[in-house]
């Protein structure tokens, strides 16, 4: 496909910002649009999303790039925050950034970039596409502490197809120096953390805007009561920060973390140790799969696993468990996996696609 007609997904930050760069510099015909996803004032009374929009104006007019704009925040709602807030309120921890990608960047940006005559997208992701034989592959970025395809786990061949990483090949220190070298005032910007275009908060407190909480007591893996907790849906597994307890009698030093949650009586299972054995699963259940090259791979196969971004990349062997289910089993056993969060699996560089993890055990010796 001769691709003549390029939109950029410009967010304000770095990363879209030298994709911008990039393209221009091959030579396509390069317009940019902002997608405002989330409508919220902050405490000065400002939208949240200003200054990122007042950033992406300035690098389109030092790239000289047409710049658009699109209102996707009721999108965003409906498709991915409803689901978030589900998930929390069943005690389960979910990744919105995964959904957000599947419903909103790939889908409903790209449908509106379409729509302005563009050929492809493009966006500041760190990963890459490889073409063989008409099949497309998401593939890791070149920079590993970088690589973002985790996130990415749910795109399918048409999205691919349609997408453009311009930065996949590079890292991050040399997309910094490119930025300041062509004046983009966005080459020393932060990064952006926290919810998907909703950003860093309090969690606890922005939460508790949408989700009613009750209280429910700590106890012990012994079974003792030493404190309580304003909701469990504020808490996930393995955290050891924010449970507001302190010392107990003859337990021993260090921090508590959150071993099990148990929603039917509303109770944080926490104990005194990072390695306790309710922290660690040899195998996990997932369901609602999708696979990168549509056709489900001939199972049981044994292949790589990650449970958490930034997790390097895990032994497993992937077995069907059901109509659109599969059991992993791990060579090692993985800690404080997370129902509500992704497993998503790779062959080498390949990412092959990912599930929503459901549950988690310990029957299974490794793989």
């Amino acid at each position: 496909m001769t691709v003549k007609k390029v939109i950029v997904g410009l967010s304000g930050g770095v990363d879209s910002s030298v994709a911008a760069l990039l393209l221009k510099q091959q030579g396509y015909q390069v317009e940019a649009l902002f997608m405002k996803n989330w409508d919220e004032r902050g405490a000065d009374g400002g939208c949240l999303w200003e200054a990122d929009v007042e950033d992406a104006i300035r690098v389109s007019e030092t790239l000289d790039i047409p710049l658009n704009t699109v209102d996707l925040s009721q999108t965003y709602w409906d498709q991915v925050f409803s689901s978030f807030l589900a998930e929390y309120a069943s005690g389960r921890t979910p990744n919105p950034d995964i959904l957000c990608n599947q419903e909103v960047k790939f889908k409903a940006f790209m449908e509106h970039a379409l729509e302005l005559g563009a050929d492809i997208i493009a966006t500041g992701h760190y990963a890459r596409v490889a073409n063989g034989g008409g099949r497309y592959e998401l593939m890791k970025a070149s920079d590993t502490n970088k690589d973002q395809s985790y996130f990415l786990c749910r795109l399918n061949q048409y999205q691919l197809a349609h997408t453009l990483f311009p930065i996949g090949a590079l890292r991050k220190p040399h997309i910094r120096k490119m930025a300041a070298e062509a004046g983009l005032v966005t080459h020393d910007k932060k990064d952006s953390t926290g919810i998907c275009f909703i950003g860093e908060r309090p969690f606890r407190e922005f939460l508790g805007q949408y989700l009613p909480a009750a209280n429910g007591a700590i106890r012990t893996t012994s079974g003792d009561v030493i404190g309580t907790h304003p909701g469990i849906q504020f808490y996930t597994l393995g955290q050891r920060k924010g449970l507001g307890i302190g010392g107990v009698k003859g337990s021993g030093d260090g921090p508590w973390y959150v071993v099990a949650k148990e929603r039917a009586s509303n109770e944080l299972i926490v104990a005194r140790d990072r390695d306790h054995p309710l922290l660690y699963s040899n195998e996990l259940t997932a369901a609602s799969l999708h696979w990168i090259a549509h056709e489900a791979p001939s199972l049981p196969r044994r292949c790589h696993a990650k449970t958490r971004y930034r997790q390097p990349d895990q032994e497993c062997l992937v077995e069907q468990s059901g109509a659109d289910m599969v059991r992993v089993r791990f060579s090692q056993p993985q800690w404080a996996v997370t129902p509500g969060q992704y497993v998503v699996f790779y062959d080498g560089d390949v990412c092959l696609g990912g599930g929503v993890i459901e549950e988690t055990g310990n029957k299974a010796t490794g793989c």
